[in-house]
């Protein structure tokens, strides 16, 4: 009889929106990292050629996914029509143009690069090393690649050709195109620099770090295992903003168009944050991490290390679930898989629980002046995240698959239900 009950109610569940992405791209993805992982650790490949291999071990398994299992290039999101093709006298005007303001693009993130100082420094010397040593083949490879795709796509006419048709005046395209043509390149333009830039320490890091003893040493356990899902994070993310391309269905839709967006994102991120050390929401002054406070008493180390692993597997798994499409301030498709089916901000939930346990903010090493001061300037930074996250919401809300997706949320995924038990409605 109650198994019958529960079989009706299952027969009853509202069934979730589909998601732009499957599951299998980024298993196949996960797995490839893995595998690649493990033969860096047996054979002691630390170094940062080592790390990009690790990106190309994330990414390609995720493209033949794509392609051969999901056959995403055949969605009519991509805008290509395979069977549409047009001569290339047809085109081919269209094409040089676009190439002008893709050209013309490129031209002013380098000149960006080149003028900010901080991009030549530190971690980010390496990212200008792999930006310039890819550059020469990606001019090249441009021209048979734009010249190619254009002759199947519904509307070739994109921001590109926006961009391009302004600059040598041989048409008067929408300002509002070219506007987000450029926020789009600007999107990916900073935090590509920005991901490239810690792909290398992170896993060196992690393949370094001997691990004779460590299951006995739940410290030294736990921090390792967050190293990896943060190794996981990054190699996604990176592959994420380097493969933005249409025929995967993995381009950007739309840049957030919000100046309070922008500005969210941004000050999370150098050479804006906020956070660093010394900066005003930096929040460690005063404070220690959860090591020092749970100090001899081993079974809390070891629960509490247990929760900041299960805590950073989670803000992996929300940026594994994209797949091919991860990217901050950008529509690239929605998600509902995964960790999105339980929170429409799984990565920011689980960033800040991660931290507010990590650090404990209520005992202090000084004075309880710190110690209030540490709480209240955590919480602002937990405020920060919101603010992101209600920005974000405001950009995909112009979508109505957002829409369908928000409004199944709110009906029945636990954490939007869970806040609004506590707001009591």
């Amino acid at each position: 009889m109650i198994a019958d009950s529960i079989v009706a109610a299952a027969g009853r569940a509202e069934p979730r929106p589909a998601s732009a992405v499957s599951h299998g791209v980024g298993l196949a993805g996960l797995a490839g990292v893995i595998v690649w992982i493990a033969i860096a650790r047996a054979y002691g490949m630390d170094g940062p050629y080592a790390a990009l291999v690790n990106l190309l071990a994330c990414g390609i398994p995720m493209i033949v996914w794509s392609i051969f299992v999901d056959k995403v290039h055949r969605r009519s999101s991509t805008g290509i029509d395979w069977a549409a093709a047009r001569p290339w006298r047809d085109t081919i005007d269209v094409s040089l143009v676009k190439l002008a303001g893709l050209w013309a693009t490129w031209a002013g993130i380098a000149l960006i690069y080149a003028t900010c100082r901080f991009y030549w420094e530190g971690n980010f010397a390496f990212a200008m090393w792999c930006l310039g040593t890819a550059a020469p083949a990606l001019f090249l490879l441009s021209i048979p690649y734009v010249l190619w795709l254009d002759r199947y796509l519904v509307e070739p006419r994109d921001g590109a050709w926006a961009l391009g048709a302004w600059l040598t005046n041989t048409a008067r395209p929408e300002p509002d195109v070219i506007y987000g043509h450029l926020r789009a390149w600007g999107v990916k333009a900073f935090f590509l620099a920005f991901m490239l830039a810690i792909v290398p320490p992170g896993f060196a890091e992690f393949i370094q770090t001997p691990t004779f003893g460590i299951l006995a040493d739940p410290v030294r356990l736990a921090n390792w295992l967050i190293t990896f899902m943060f190794v996981i994070d990054v190699a996604f993310a990176t592959v994420g903003y380097i493969l933005t391309m249409r025929p995967l269905d993995a381009h950007i839709r739309s840049a957030n168009p919000y100046a309070a967006g922008w500005a969210a994102a941004l000050i999370c991120y150098p050479p804006f944050i906020l956070m660093d050390a010394g900066g005003p929401l930096d929040y460690h002054p005063g404070t220690a991490d959860w090591t020092y406070w749970l100090q001899g008493y081993p079974v809390l180390l070891a629960l509490v290390g247990a929760l900041l692993v299960l805590l950073t597997g989670i803000y992996a798994w929300a940026t594994v679930a994209f797949g091919l499409r991860f990217s901050n301030l950008t529509h690239r498709g929605i998600l509902t898989h995964g960790p999105y089916g339980w929170s429409r901000h799984p990565a920011y939930l689980t960033k800040n629980l991660f931290w507010w346990v990590s650090t404990i903010p209520l005992l202090s090493t000084g004075s309880l002046a710190d110690a209030a001061r540490a709480t209240l300037i955590l919480a602002a930074v937990s405020g920060v995240y919101y603010w992101r996250a209600r920005t974000e919401e405001r950009h995909l809300s112009a979508d109505p698959a957002y829409q369908e997706y928000s409004a199944w949320m709110s009906r029945n995924a636990p954490v939007p239900r869970f806040f609004r038990w506590i707001g009591g409605r």
